[in-house]
């Protein structure tokens, strides 16, 4: 027991557990850990518009002094800012009635003024509610009126202008108070940031603290011993062996239980990491299933790509990425994404050759380009079928791989079958549609739908008498309408590319005739409709594209392919070995 926090602090650094609590924890913030003031003192800081060079030397740091008067600051400043703004509503108010002093009540015998900001076709309303009033001042629209009342007069026409008691000078004079106040506070503020790095780490290094202390609340403790259960990855066992043999700690590794549902730790090459970013985003598979990262990483650039369907856009694209690409190799995550950017650009400018679309402009004839041209994005026969076909071989993909991942059991069955359903559907597709020599796939493609439904009648469910089993396959076959709708989902692939394509297209003609119509000053205009017309339509298709391609790996691909949802890995790890970046 008394190794306990040591043991727990180096599990902490080796940073491989998912902690499974034996006991429960209670509050961690109740108990223990930074308190949320710090934060709010440390967001204050941060948000400062003017900051300091950087103290690191933390002998000369005390967090306590710095938070207490960063909040006092920020409490002082919000006060002074509301009055700030009360005054100048104030001043503004009282200006147009010139400079005076109120008289005290004493001198008017109890009467007071009110003052009326009141439109002047509303006089006449003034003239008969029969009040003691005159007219100060008078601009083309508004009449200034002061009313003498003991209350509140009735029968205004307008509400009254609120300006207080106080003279209009010693509100200005109280107005460059508080602003000078302000600069002072703002600039001590400023003087605190210098405090941010080492704050920054401070709070990390309590959080860590309160993350071993709370872990060691989550221990089942049996004096001189304790127990600690978590899952671990199976690559870092060794090194837990390792560490359990040099320390004299018990260490018992198992295999999780079929009844157990550990959480899930997605884990692929660096290069397609960005994939499980996507997946995350949307869903945390569960630990039985299959890792779908990879297939949506490439399933999105191929979507992505087909909805930009441009080269020049996605060239331009990837001019944005050169230019952000130091600045997106700084953490794991910008890393991960800017692989996924590449690869979208490389995908993009592929597809965009394919269709010879460069910036909405077809290649000249004999030309290289027009060489490479292997698709008609007007052929409107054509470009269907493949966006069909592309959806098809996606949701053939998600349940190919499913009935592989359950190979070993009857869960791979009905995947399986929906295999033969997809690509029969697809076949008898393309034997109606392609003629007398495509006919044999009619058949083809019948006896795969019939196999496939005659598995999904069977197998939907392998439990119960034959008749239950019957009426569930039954009901297995309502999924019919879903494959049919999601294989659809795919044409908006062609119509948005073909969207795309077309704006392009018509921006160029628009400004080509405003060229040909307009001598002279009409290439201004024409270059004027080509950059704002090709930055609308570059922006529409970038979001297009991700909205879109994104949306077909979520909604339709999942659907046939993650059927449970469970828990991210997270890992007992520390945070303050996160680089902090300074400024100069």
């Amino acid at each position: 027991m008394e190794d306990k926090a040591q043991i727990l602090a180096d599990l902490q650094e080796i940073g491989c557990l998912h902690l499974i609590p034996l006991k429960p924890s209670g509050d961690p913030i109740a108990e223990g850990g930074p308190s949320s003031r710090s934060r709010d003192a440390l967001n204050f800081l941060l948000n400062c518009p003017r900051r300091r060079r950087q103290v690191r030397d933390p002998s000369k740091f005390d967090p306590l002094k710095v938070e207490h008067r960063a909040l006092d600051l920020r409490e002082s400043i919000q006060t002074l800012e509301d009055e700030r703004d009360f005054l100048k509503e104030r001043i503004a108010n009282l200006r147009p009635w010139g400079e005076f002093v109120f008289p005290s009540l004493e001198e008017l015998g109890n009467v007071r003024l009110w003052f009326y900001l009141v439109p002047r076709n509303q006089m006449e309303k003034v003239e008969a509610a029969g009040l003691i009033w005159e007219v100060v001042l008078r601009d083309n629209r508004f009449s200034y009126v002061v009313v003498l009342s003991e209350g509140e007069p009735e029968g205004m026409p307008v509400p009254r202008v609120r300006t207080g008691s106080i003279s209009l000078p010693e509100l200005e004079d109280r107005l460059e108070e508080v602003e000078l106040v302000l600069e002072d506070l703002q600039a001590e503020r400023a003087g605190l940031t210098r405090w941010c790095y080492l704050f920054a780490r401070g709070i990390h290094r309590l959080e860590d603290q309160a993350a071993v202390e709370q872990a060691a609340r989550q221990t089942y403790d049996a004096s001189p011993v304790f127990a600690l259960q978590a899952w671990a990855p199976r690559e870092n066992v060794a090194e837990l062996r390792e560490y359990a043999a040099g320390k004299m700690v018990v260490l018992e590794v198992a295999d999780p239980d079929p009844g157990e549902i550990p959480p899930t730790l997605m884990h692929n090459p660096r290069l397609l990491a960005g994939g499980q970013d996507l997946v995350s985003f949307y869903t945390t598979p569960q630990y039985w299933l299959w890792d779908p990262s990879v297939i949506v990483f490439f399933s999105f650039a191929v979507f992505f790509a087909m909805i930009f369907a441009d080269a020049g856009y996605s060239a331009a694209l990837g001019l944005i990425l050169a230019a952000l690409w130091k600045w997106m190799g700084r953490t794991d995550s910008r890393r991960r994404f800017r692989a996924l950017l590449a690869t979208l650009v490389g995908a993009g400018v592929a597809y965009g050759v394919m269709v010879g679309s460069y910036f909405g402009v077809a290649p000249a004839e004999g030309s290289l380009p027009a060489g490479l041209k292997v698709l008609d994005i007007m052929d409107f026969d054509t470009m269907m079928l493949l966006s069909i076909m592309t959806g098809v071989f996606h949701l053939v993909l998600a349940n190919a791989v499913t009935a592989w991942h359950w190979r070993r059991s009857a869960r791979a069955v009905v995947p399986a079958a929906w295999v033969f359903i997809f690509l029969g559907a697809a076949s008898v597709w393309l034997g109606y549609s392609g003629g007398q020599a495509a006919g044999f796939l009619k058949t083809v493609g019948v006896a795969a739908m019939g196999v496939g439904l005659g598995a999904v009648l069977f197998f939907t469910s392998v439990e119960g008498p034959l008749w239950q089993r019957l009426l569930r396959g039954i009901q297995g076959f309502t999924r019919l309408s879903n494959a049919f709708g999601d294989s659809l989902s795919y044409l908006r692939l062609f119509a948005l590319g073909l969207a795309s394509a077309s704006l392009a297209s018509t921006f160029n003609d628009l400004a080509g005739q405003v060229r040909a119509s307009v001598p002279g000053i009409g290439f201004l205009f024409a270059l004027l409709i080509i950059l704002l017309g090709h930055g609308l339509n570059f922006l529409l298709a970038l979001s297009s594209g991700f909205i879109h391609g994104l949306r077909l790996n979520f909604i339709e691909f999942f659907n046939w392919s993650i059927s449970e949802e469970g828990d991210s890995f997270k890992a007992f790890s520390r945070k303050e070995r996160v680089p902090w970046r300074t400024w100069s």
